[in-house]
């Protein structure tokens, strides 16, 4: 056997030179590469404290708002239809007429009756003020026959006078104190329609002016308001339905006021307080474009348990489910005025909770309401300022302030 083919003959120096560096570069390879590892967990512990764990994240999030649905209050069929899908409306603005021929003839009777009110109490108190002037006149009549019976007293005794006359005389005092008292009770019964209040406030003049409010509101009701400023949707009415009170007709969404349901995991609510601020990326426009916002409440409950099937837990084939709490979160209306959302987007959310102090519920009861309008309230308004006008028309032109 040669030389070269005997496995334990020894090697040349250059080969002995590289294997006693070998474990010298392995050594530094494994201190690199532990070094590595060590500068990626600390920099991966690093950002878990400073970031990750000061905020939870969740693309399970939607944009909502009010669907305000737009219903018919009196009976009618539609004549018209002034607004359609995807088109703004302004509150008050009407969207759909109805019929009113039938509406406008009870408020016409209305009128009628309210002005018809108004003489009657005018004749009632003109009643009264003659029933004052026979009660005045009746006065005089006794005092007149009380001073001839006095007069006649002293001549019967002297015998100057006969007792026939002197009785006619006592019989006509007697008389007059009866028509005293009567005309005195029909005084007090004139008085006592119209007495304590004046004639635009009798009771009679108010329980007309009562029904021609309601039938001027009904008729203006054949004009179906939108009470809130948005934009039309799901309109379904047609020209010619006949519609009842109650009935939807369209819907209107106000997109000024809007807000995000984020649904987090419950292992995620650990530290969610209202009032943290939120960053909100809608799908819509990517990540282009951030709405910033806050925590305004947390749900009462899981999405499941308000389901209209909520799950039975008690069952035997059980599967935990992680489940998911919708969260309230308030967007800024002046984002929204320039980057317009629609309600049903998807939304990535994140809320940063470094800072945990705030409450997990609610403290107080709200005192404003959550939503308003004044539609209505100056519908009234303009049927009072109507009323006021017919009862004013038929009062006396010379009457008084105080009888008015």
């Amino acid at each position: 056997m040669s030389a070269t083919e005997n496995p334990a003959a020894p090697s040349n120096g250059r080969d002995n030179g590289l294997s006693a560096k070998d474990p010298a570069k392995r050594r530094r390879a494994l201190l690199i590469v532990t070094a590595i590892f060590v500068l990626v967990a600390l920099a991966w512990l690093l950002l878990w404290l400073l970031v990750f764990s000061t905020r939870v994240k969740t693309d399970n999030a939607y944009v909502g708002g009010n669907q305000v649905a737009i219903s018919a209050q009196v009976p009618g069929t539609v004549v018209a239809i002034l607004a359609d899908d995807t088109q703004r409306v302004d509150a008050g603005q009407v969207l759909v007429k109805l019929d009113s021929t039938d509406a406008d003839v009870r408020l016409r009777q209305a009128g009628s009756a309210l002005a018809l009110a108004v003489r009657q109490v005018r004749q009632q108190t003109d009643s009264a003020s003659g029933a004052d002037a026979q009660v005045t006149a009746a006065e005089l009549d006794l005092k007149k026959n009380e001073e001839d019976l006095r007069r006649r007293l002293p001549l019967i005794a002297e015998q100057a006078e006969s007792p026939e006359i002197v009785q006619h005389l006592r019989d006509g005092v007697a008389q007059a104190r009866a028509a005293l008292a009567t005309a005195r009770a029909q005084a007090a019964a004139a008085h006592a329609a119209i007495e304590g209040t004046a004639l635009a406030d009798n009771p009679a003049v108010q329980q007309a002016r009562a029904n021609f409010r309601a039938a001027w509101v009904a008729a203006q009701r054949n004009a179906i308001l939108a009470p809130v400023t948005g934009y039309v949707a799901q309109r379904s009415v047609q020209l010619g339905n006949s519609v009842q009170p109650g009935q939807q007709l369209m819907t209107v969404v106000p997109l000024h006021d809007l807000w995000v349901d984020a649904n987090f995991k419950e292992s995620q609510l650990r530290r969610l307080r209202i009032g943290q601020p939120a960053k909100i990326e809608a799908d819509v426009y990517g990540g282009g474009v951030d709405y910033h916002g806050k925590v305004v409440g947390i749900g009462a409950g899981t999405g499941s348990v308000f389901s209209l099937l909520p799950a039975q837990n008690a069952t035997g084939n059980w599967i935990k489910v992680v489940q998911r709490v919708p969260v309230r979160i308030a967007l800024d209306d002046k984002e929204l005025d320039q980057h317009p959302l629609r309600i049903g987007l998807s939304t990535d959310v994140t809320v940063n909770i470094a800072d945990d102090s705030g409450p997990v519920l609610a403290q107080a009861p709200v005192q404003q309401p959550v939503a308003e309008t004044a539609v209505y309230e100056q519908m009234v308004r303009r049927a009072d300022k109507e009323a006021e006008q017919i009862i004013q028309a038929n009062l006396p032109q010379n009457a008084p302030a105080a009888t008015r």
